[in-house]
């Protein structure tokens, strides 16, 4: 530590480059810090800093981490403190980002991350810190003040379990446990989401993801609540079972509210977010049009086929899918990487692809139209042990298709499957069902040369908030991918592709993100990447999703498809 303010106090006022002098590691009385890389000047991102706490001063209670949603929990649990702190201690202390402390911001989900690490030795925070300058001369005592006065406090505010509060911490803990537990369970009860009684579903805004105030509580209908006795608590609420289950209503009664919630449902949340017990399997994808998305080697020839210039679907790619084609691709592609669970809003959907009514099947003969709707597609999929949750606002012809029915009103569901059944009965559709196609899950193999971020000798790599990454001389467009939380997980998502341009050829992209995932399973988030604090673990759905609309990304061959 005096090591560090001799420094400090020797180059004060000189150019900023002399900066790199500090990096290293130093002893304090409560903890050791990690200067692991120092900005090039006041205006670039932040310093890469570590502070490492030993157990034997932390004091953290072994049961808090003891398993992996605990720990998770924990690490989550001591981000958003230490991000509090560092928000209070930070302050402009010259130019650029001069005196900034800051650590990666999570949001109302709770994620593996890379910037907090938990184990039975120590506790270490990963974050960054703006070394003071005045243009670009080092302003050595606000530099001292900034490591011996405001770092320490942040430090040992949110790294010693003294200092916190405990039942707060485990409030935490045990929220994400007993939200684990339903996960890991909903299949044994023939489920695939849950939705607790008493959460809170509105959001704020489409840009503030906290719950809304004054909001409706969710209560579930009677025939379909269901209980889970959690390892902290019991909680009851309504089982989405397996199947096609349709959300109905009018407008602006929280269909598509419920829907969003489910499609979040595979993360876990904070307590006091309202969907903390909202819970998913965790394939679910949710599902939707892309005009324009980029598409290469997918077979989407179960939906569409026969097209009139003769072009093969079953290899299909474009630079420019239409609606159809790239919802198309999106169901086959979250398929091929073992989903089976879709979520679909009519809303965000082709209709070509949602339905073709009775009216349009007589003028237009079905030799003529190469799509087979996703109505006449239920039945191979359920064969394949794929449910889907479809919101439908129009569509009723889906009574036919749909085994469980909830119809919103003011937020409040209702089980009327009995009554669109009658329906159903009653009203025949005017619409002939259509063959179904063989559903064909192929395993596409790509080069690992056409997934390089470099350019030159030098590998770029940018996340853009939630909507985009830079790679090498590509960007890949993230705008429709809703199941993105964080921008740490967007960056993350970079640095896991650009791993896969190293890769064995010869592998199936599904093959290649497993291995991935339990890699990330195995050693840690942390240790597959840079040693940085901005990542957040995503799943390989997104992953998957992003290598998709890589344009530089080619398929070298696809294995012979699973013909179900």
């Amino acid at each position: 530590m005096q090591r560090l303010r001799f420094i400090l106090r020797r180059i004060d006022g000189k150019g900023y480059k002399v900066y790199k002098q500090i990096e290293g590691r130093y002893k304090f009385p409560n903890y050791r810090l990690f200067v692991d890389h120092v900005q090039a000047d006041p205006f670039a991102p932040p310093s890469s800093v570590r502070a490492r706490v030993d157990q034997d001063t932390a004091g953290f209670p072994r049961e808090l981490f003891k398993n992996k949603p605990r720990k998770v929990a924990l690490e989550d649990y001591l981000t958003r403190r230490f991000h509090q702190l560092a928000v209070r201690y930070s302050s402009r202390m010259g130019s650029g980002k001069s005196g900034k402390i800051e650590i990666v911001k999570p949001g109302q989900q709770v994620l593996e991350r890379s910037a907090m690490e938990v184990n039975e030795k120590y506790v270490e925070a990963r974050f960054y810190v703006g070394l003071p300058a005045a243009g670009r001369r080092v302003l050595g005592s606000k530099a001292q003040e900034m490591f011996f006065e405001r770092l320490p406090a942040v430090v040992e505010g949110a790294l010693i379990y003294g200092n916190l509060n405990p039942d707060s911490i485990r409030e935490h803990v045990e929220t994400v446990e007993d939200a684990r537990y339903i996960r890991d369970h909903l299949r044994e009860k023939g489920l695939v989401a849950f939705v607790a009684n008493g959460s809170m579903l509105p959001r704020r805004s489409g840009v503030d993801d906290r719950p809304l105030e004054k909001g409706v509580q969710f209560r579930s209908p009677p025939s379909l609540e269901v209980s889970f006795e959690c390892p902290n608590r019991t909680l009851r609420g309504m089982g989405i079972p397996e199947g096609v289950t349709l959300i109905v209503g009018g407008g602006y009664h929280g269909k598509s509210t419920l829907l969003n919630a489910i499609a979040m449902g595979i993360y876990d949340h904070v307590p006091g977010d309202g969907r903390e017990f909202v819970v998913t399997v965790g394939d679910a994808v949710k599902i939707r049009a892309e005009d324009g998305r980029y598409v290469e080697g997918v077979d989407i020839s179960s939906f569409i086929s026969n097209l009139p210039n003769g072009r093969d679907t079953s290899h299909f790619s474009t630079e420019n899918a239409s609606g159809s084609t790239s919802q198309a691709a999106n169901i086959v592609e979250a398929l091929e990487m073992g989903s089976r669970l879709l979520l679909i809003d009519e809303d965000t959907s082709a209709t070509n692809l949602m339905i073709r009514d009775g009216r349009m099947q007589k003028l237009v003969a079905k030799e003529k139209e190469p799509i087979t709707p996703l109505i006449d597609m239920i039945r191979p999929l359920k064969k394949l042990g794929v449910s889907i949750i479809l919101v439908m606002g129009g569509l009723g012809d889906y009574f036919d298709v749909g085994d469980t029915v909830i119809m919103m009103d003011s937020y409040r569901p209702k089980d009327v499957t009995a009554s669109a059944k009658e329906i159903a009965r009653r009203y025949g559709a005017r619409r002939k069902p259509e063959e179904p196609r063989e559903i064909k899950i192929g395993s596409r193999v790509p080069d690992p040369r056409s997934i390089s971020a470099r350019v030159g000798d030098k590998v770029r790599i940018k996340a853009r908030g939630l909507y985009a990454i830079s790679f090498g001389k590509e960007t890949i467009d993230l705008s429709k991918i809703e199941q993105l939380v964080e921008p740490a997980q967007v960056k993350c998502i970079g640095e896991l592709i650009h791993r896969l341009s190293n890769s064995p050829p010869g592998k199936t992209l599904r093959e290649l993100l497993e291995e991935l995932e339990e890699d990330i399973e195995r050693r840690g988030l942390a240790s597959m990447l840079p040693l940085r604090g901005d990542y957040a673990k995503p799943r390989k759905f997104e992953v998957a999703a992003a290598l998709n609309r890589l344009r530089s990304l080619r398929i070298l061959a696809s294995e012979v498809p699973e013909n179900r």
